[in-house]
């Protein structure tokens, strides 16, 4: 892998930032892994040493994948024909296939889902795992800015809920003051469906005590609500606020069927949104309400979730067809606008995941997590008749990603990506699936989950 220094100054033809901001050309000043100054180029180029010059090419935020699992790209597509979003689909399709699943199996393939991130341009990620004190190692030595959640899935057995909790808890713990970009948060894997309301109040408690989050996976397909209505007569929302399960930084994955007229009840809170609607489409279930949601002051992010189901990691598909299956169920053309997307895939997925105001911006103080893409790979009208976000939102893919950086370091240059061996890693990740059939076949049981 080339080694490539990391700059002082980045000079592009376009610097654009949210909420819609140009500088053409534009010049990013960076110290410290976070932005000091922004603004149009005056008079010159700047050139000289510490100086990028990225020519042709649009610098904007990375971007932010709030609902992710990096070691299921060792079960890529396994799912195809099958909904994950329901129990079912859940235990058949993914238990079946994890109870053979060991630690040892899970490192390469963090490292081939990072490199994924890295070159469509996803800087930040929200992850939801079990063994992630295996996943943390591959992370860090990526690069990424990341919060890693440990999967708990108890389903009412005492021991498992005990066992999962404490090991949930002993990471985060682990994690604090380990890396500048990579937190360690706990992830029940879904509430009322398998993680029961004693384990909910445990892992708010621990998450509120360390400072970290919960990562979960909610309204996925309106089980939870069945439950709440059964067990409490209320819906999964309702009882949620009343537990104050909302009080501390929480990733609700999905929301596909959380009432609209209950929105109001996120508002205000530390709770996010996290839709993802490639999954959402592929699986059969509703659109996630994101225009409801954000007339509401809810906090919306994008995610990927796995690609078992999704196959792939492209944000920029999933900003794409926010916007589209938006107007195709509610009929409104436009009803989420391309700067409203681009905001949720960058500065609404920092704030999720607990960043600085100004994080997922590019401005003083902000971060210095960049991506850049070629200006000819950007597929957009002609100047006037066609915005800028517009053209990122629907003319250009996460393939078109040339550059990233994470805290102004370099982790990928003329599209090599310079923090990860993707060849190793893919080489490794075979043979670790070649194990996982052949455990499969003899009925050899891992440790994961049981």
């Amino acid at each position: 892998m080339t080694e490539h220094a990391d700059p002082r100054l980045i000079v592009a033809d376009v610097v654009w930032t949210p909420p819609g901001i140009t500088y053409s050309p534009g010049v990013v000043e960076i110290d410290g892994g976070r932005v000091v100054s922004v603004g149009p180029v005056r008079d010159s180029r700047p050139s000289g040493p510490g100086v990028v010059d990225l020519g042709e090419a649009l610098v904007m935020p990375g971007l932010v994948n709030t609902h992710a699992h990096t070691p299921m790209s060792l079960m890529r597509g396994v799912a195809e024909g099958h909904s994950l979003l329901t129990m079912e689909g859940f235990l058949q399709v993914l238990r079946t296939r994890e109870a053979h699943l060991t630690p040892d199996l899970v490192p390469a393939s963090v490292s081939v889902s990072c490199a994924d991130f890295i070159r469509h341009g996803v800087t930040t990620f929200a992850d939801q795992y079990f063994y992630a004190d295996r996943i943390a190692p591959a992370v860090i030595e990526s690069g990424l800015r990341a919060a890693l959640a440990w999967g708990i899935v108890e389903l009412g057995d005492d021991e498992a809920r005990a066992r999962e909790i404490a090991a949930a808890t002993a990471f985060a713990e682990s994690m604090q003051g380990v890396s500048d970009v990579v937190r360690g948060w706990l992830g029940p894997h879904a509430f009322f469906v398998d993680n029961r309301p004693d384990a909910m109040l445990a892992e708010r408690e621990a998450a509120a005590r360390l400072g970290v989050g919960l990562h979960v996976h909610f309204s996925t397909s309106g089980e939870e609500d069945e439950y709440c209505r059964s067990a409490y007569g209320t819906s999964a929302l309702e009882q949620l606020s009343r537990m104050d399960m909302l009080s501390v930084p929480t990733i609700l994955a999905h929301c596909n069927t959380v009432p609209v007229d209950e929105l109001l009840l996120l508002a205000g809170t530390s709770a996010a949104m996290a839709v993802i609607p490639s999954v959402a489409m592929q699986s059969g279930v509703p659109a996630a309400p994101v225009r409801a949601a954000l007339d509401a002051g809810v906090t919306v992010t994008l995610g990927t979730d796995n690609v078992c189901n999704n196959t792939n990691v492209d944000l920029f598909e999933e900003m794409r067809l926010l916007g589209k299956l938006a107007a195709f169920t509610s009929q409104v053309p436009n009803q989420v606008t391309p700067r409203e997307i681009l905001g949720i895939a960058t500065v609404n997925g920092h704030r999720a995941l607990g960043g600085a105001p100004q994080d997922g911006r590019i401005e003083p103080g902000a971060v210095a997590d960049l991506l850049a893409i070629p200006l000819a790979e950007i597929a957009r009208g002609p100047v006037g008749a066609q915005s800028l976000e517009a053209g990122l939102v629907y003319g250009t893919s996460g393939a078109s990603v040339r550059d990233s950086m994470v805290a102004g370091r370099w982790l990928m240059r003329d599209r090599e990506v310079l923090s990860v061996d993707v060849a190793a890693a893919l080489a490794q990740q075979q043979r670790d699936y070649d194990i996982l059939v052949s455990r499969i076949a003899r009925g050899d049981r891992g440790s994961s989950w049981t």
